[in-house]
């Protein structure tokens, strides 16, 4: 892994294809293990956690379970704006389904909350987040994901599915804003 340039910030390599895979599966494990029917739906947070989802689903191998795709947006470039906006909502039906949320990062938690609360008044069984990142020195809303891939400092981060302005999303890796000297 090597030094990449985006719109002329540099990152440099941070979690390798081998510890990411390494936690997913972890991940999938713990969530199988917990999960009460055999037919819980996922519903994976666009844009971000597209690759994080696909693999879990995968790894969690469950024939009988479901999987939804939502859009909520509270980004621009490397800040949250500190507002959500819903971009593509949820059209399953959910009532007194086990539902797990797929999330590719929890950083201040505004969107996990909002999201959380949506399904919530959809009157689900339960309602459970995996995600793969969580930044718990930032968190300000809600309460701290059920199942955690990799806990990290607050930094701003690119790759595996995680963008910077929509770039770098198809990183294999994940990567972080270098700090300047």
């Amino acid at each position: 892994m090597k030094d990449i340039t985006i719109k002329g910030l540099t990152f440099v390599p941070y979690l390798s294809r081998e510890d990411i895979a390494k936690q997913v599966e972890r991940v999938a494990a713990e969530v199988k293990r917990d999960c009460v029917t055999d037919s819980p739906i996922f519903v994976c947070v666009l844009k971000g956690a597209f690759m994080f989802a696909a693999d879990l689903y995968r790894a969690i191998d469950m024939p009988k379970s479901e999987i939804a795709f939502i859009r909520y947006k509270s980004y621009s470039g490397t800040e949250s704006t500190g507002e959500m906006n819903k971009i593509l909502g949820l059209n399953d039906d959910v009532t007194g389904r086990e539902v797990i949320i797929i999330e590719d990062i929890v950083d201040t938690g505004l969107t996990a909350h909002t999201l959380r609360s949506d399904i919530e008044a959809m009157h689900p069984m339960s309602v459970k987040m995996a995600t793969l990142l969580y930044k718990p020195e930032s968190l300000k809303h809600g309460k701290a994901p059920e199942y955690v891939g990799i806990e990290i400092p607050p930094k701003f981060i690119v790759g595996y599915g995680l963008d910077f302005d929509e770039r770098a999303r198809g990183l294999k890796e994940i990567y972080v804003l270098k700090k300047e000297d």
